[in-house]
């Protein structure tokens, strides 16, 4: 699953060529709006568009999909949860823009070479500077969420396996419990291996 996010796919697409800049804008312009215009019909097209720009940026939907199994598994789970909570069409709008957001990120990091996003990010960050930051340590930041993603969709995976040989596939809290605690156990681990090589301060 760790081949889903931060995976440089080389092609010839238009989002391949597009300068990171750019592209970086576009995928901010597109979070917004889907945030800002989340509903029961418009997410689940934002969903569909991004199925299709997945799909144009060369990844396989098939392969995709089949990996994502975990992603979707906790999709579910939300809204299932959104749908008793708070009906339907708000079940709708949450995952769809959480499908529409996900699937366009995908399809910029397989489009985007990791070297070079994180030149662009400590570039747009040099001002920083001037308020005593340093830009490099946001493009670290910004590298540590790409590594994150991946383990938290693996976490979801093994979570969902556990349970299920459990004969608990069906709870949520066997499946909601064990994945909150392993995702702060490797967020404290990664803290740990930050500060190990001095990069907590």
């Amino acid at each position: 699953m760790s081949e889903l996010l931060g995976v440089y796919r080389p092609g010839a697409t238009l989002l391949h060529r597009m300068p990171v800049g750019p592209k970086l804008a576009v995928v901010a312009a597109w979070s917004l709006l889907v945030v800002a215009t989340r509903g029961p019909l418009t997410s689940p097209a934002y969903a569909v568009i991004a199925v299709a720009v997945a799909v144009w940026s060369g990844l396989a939907l098939r392969r995709t999909l089949r990996t994502m199994r975990g992603f979707l598994v906790l999709m579910a789970l939300v809204a299932a949860f959104q749908t008793w909570q708070r009906g339907p069409d708000v079940a709708a709008a949450v995952v769809g823009s959480l499908l529409a957001l996900f699937l366009v990120g995908l399809a910029f990091t397989a489009t985007t070479a990791v070297d070079d996003l994180l030149g662009t990010i400590e570039r747009i960050a040099a001002p920083v500077r001037l308020v005593g930051a340093r830009p490099e340590r946001l493009a670290l930041a910004f590298a540590l969420v790409l590594r994150a993603l991946p383990a938290v969709l693996e976490v979801a995976k093994e979570t969902r396996a556990a349970a299920r040989a459990r004969g608990l596939e069906r709870s949520p809290r066997a499946l909601l419990v064990p994945f909150a605690i392993r995702v702060v156990a490797h967020a404290y681990a990664t803290g740990d291996a930050l500060a190990a090589r001095g990069l907590d301060d």
